[in-house]
Order: structure tokens, then sequence, then C-alpha cells
């Protein structure tokens, strides 16, 4: 168990990652290959990115070099996560590099005592070797991350999406309580579910960010020395209808339309109710709010998300006693395309 101890100005410094944190994603897909523990929801995903792994001979790479320095374990070392990494990958890796050499002994020390490093790992302490290991990362993530990013940021808006609605709806304490099973809000103490011993993190007015990951499942984790900028890495949920990645797709930022501003060339395609649905989901919607700008039932809205839904067009998510609507990948590419060709008209 480990408990995670906020002040007033934590709960006001608390916020949530804007978009996937490239290293974080790395090493919890990694976890992936170490159990068949939630193997479901990612079978297509695994089976894809073994093969492509094996077609760019990283499979060694992978066997050696990675999943040793990214066990999933009670501990991996923390400089393989910075802080830099929530500016996107590149900024991360050149954190990995720049890593002073006498942090990185302690903690490949600290590996072996806990989990076993192997024999290599002490080399780390050159640069030379650290900028290796970079390489094998970046490779990794181009044939196991990057072809599936857009879907990968699709589910982390959904989630961020049901996370601010919580937020309004009872304040940062509120949002605390609706993280999931495995974390528990009691006033000023979140709970949360650890692989490891128990534990207690004071936060001591550092706030706190919530990284939502994709590849991370049922057990959030953290960082291991209490010294770095908390955070707390935690899954998204996986609903029924999304459970897989499948083939990489393609994500339009593209024009959000208003609810009551249908492209006509959507209209013509899966009608006026279908496609105003559609375009609630842009930024996120309810039943009750679809049906509310709409101009329909809320049991039309219903019926119509969940024929949206079947098609792939959207994601649903439980929030609180009401469901949030989002767009998928493909759903943002169909409402984008039925813009610019309304706009061509």
């Amino acid at each position: 168990m480990l408990r995670i101890h906020f002040t007033d100005v934590d709960l006001a410094r608390t916020r949530i990652g804007g978009s996937p944190n490239p290293l974080w994603e790395i090493t919890t897909s990694l976890h992936r290959f170490q159990t068949r523990k939630g193997r479901w929801t990612y079978a297509e995903w695994h089976r894809a990115t073994r093969g492509r792994l094996e077609e760019r001979g990283l499979g060694r790479v992978l066997r050696e070099i990675l999943l040793p320095m990214f066990p999933r374990a009670s501990y991996f070392p923390d400089f393989l996560t910075p802080a830099e990494s929530v500016e996107g990958l590149d900024a991360g890796l050149e954190a990995v590099v720049a890593t002073p050499p006498h942090r990185v002994l302690a903690e490949v020390a600290h590996l072996d005592r806990v989990v076993g490093a192997p024999s290599w790992a002490p080399r780390l302490a050159e640069r030379e070797t650290r900028e290796e290991l970079v390489r094998a990362i970046r490779a990794y993530h181009d044939a196991a991350i990057a072809p599936y990013g857009e879907q990968i940021q699709a589910r982390l808006e959904a989630e961020r999406a049901m996370r601010c609605r919580a937020l309004l709806d009872g304040g940062v304490e509120g949002m605390l309580t609706d993280l999931g099973p495995a974390m528990r809000w009691r006033r000023s103490v979140l709970h949360v579910d650890f692989p490891c011993s128990d534990r207690d993190l004071y936060l001591n007015g550092r706030g706190l960010t919530l990284v939502p990951s994709y590849f991370c499942w049922h057990s959030p984790t953290t960082l291991a020395d209490p010294r770095l900028p908390p955070v707390l890495v935690y899954p998204v949920h996986h609903e029924t209808s999304a459970l897989r990645l499948g083939s990489p797709g393609t994500r339009g930022a593209g024009h959000v339309v208003g609810p009551t501003d249908y492209p006509a060339a959507l209209t013509g395609l899966l009608g006026r109710a279908r496609a105003g649905v559609l375009c609630a989901a842009a930024v996120g919607a309810t039943n009750g709010e679809i049906a509310r700008a709409v101009g329909i039932s809320v049991s039309s809205a219903s019926r119509y998300a969940a024929a949206l839904r079947a098609a792939g067009l959207i994601t649903s998510n439980r929030c609180g006693a009401t469901v949030l609507h989002t767009l998928t990948p493909a759903g943002a590419a169909v409402l984008r395309a039925g813009s610019e060709a309304t706009n061509q008209a």
C-alpha cells in the first residue's frame, strides 16, 4: 500500500498530464511483455509489436537490454523516467543521457540488490553506454509506441475529459475520489494499491502530477525516490468496445464544429441526429448534454451514441453516475473530413 499525504497546497498544485508521457508509456508497455495479466486487453498490440520488433532486428535488444533495465518489479531505476519526458521523447532521452554518473551507479546498485541488474549495467555510468541505451529505447519506441500514438492520445483525452468533469463537480478531492478501484481517497490521504511493501509519500507542498497511461495495467506506479518531483502513473479505463489496439490509425485535429452547426456532408452521410451526436462528442458530452444540444430525447441520444460506438466512431466511459462520450481517432477523422468537404462545397 502506498499512502500519498496531501496538504491544502498540494491539492491546489495537483494536475493531470496533458499528453502521453513517452518514457512512462515505454516503461509500462515493457511491463506488458513480462506478465500475462491483462494480456487480453493488449492482445493485438502484443502480437503485432512482437513481430515488428523481430522484423527490425530488435528481439535481442528487447530481451537483453530493455527488459532487464525496466523490470516489472518493485523497483526499476528512476533515471529512466525523468521529469523532462513531459516535454516529449527527445527531451526525456536527453535527460537520461545527462544523468550524473554517481546517480546512475547508485540506482543500478539498488536495482541489483532488489531485483538483479544485468552484468553490463554499471557501464551506464559512462555517457557512451547511456547513449547506446537511449538508441535502443528510441528504436523500441518507434516500433512499439509511435505506430499507435493517435489511438493512445485519444484514450488519454477521454480520460482527461472524465477527470476534468470530476474536478468541476467536486474539486480536486472529487477528482481524486474517482480515480479507480486501485486508489481510494480519504481526507488528506490517497491510498494506492501498490505491489511492494507499505510506503508513505509526503508531498510537502510540491503537489502531485497524475500521469494516465495506456499501458499501465491495474496497479499504479510511481518513482522510488521520494525526493524527486512526485508523480503517480495510473491506468486509464479500458472499456469493452475499445480493448485492443489494432492497426495504427490516423486522427486529425481538424476544425471542431459546434453542436448546432453540422457539416452538410456529415449530415448526408449519418443523418442529422447522428451527425449532431458526433459533433457533441468532439468536446465530450453525456447523454443528457447530447440530448439538449441536438434536440432529441435522452433515450434517443443513448441509442444514437450506441450506434456510433458500434461503428467505432465514439468511445464511452463511465464518469460517476453518467457516461461520457468522446471521439475515437476514426470519429475525429470522419468529423474532420465532413467539415472539409462542406467547406469546399
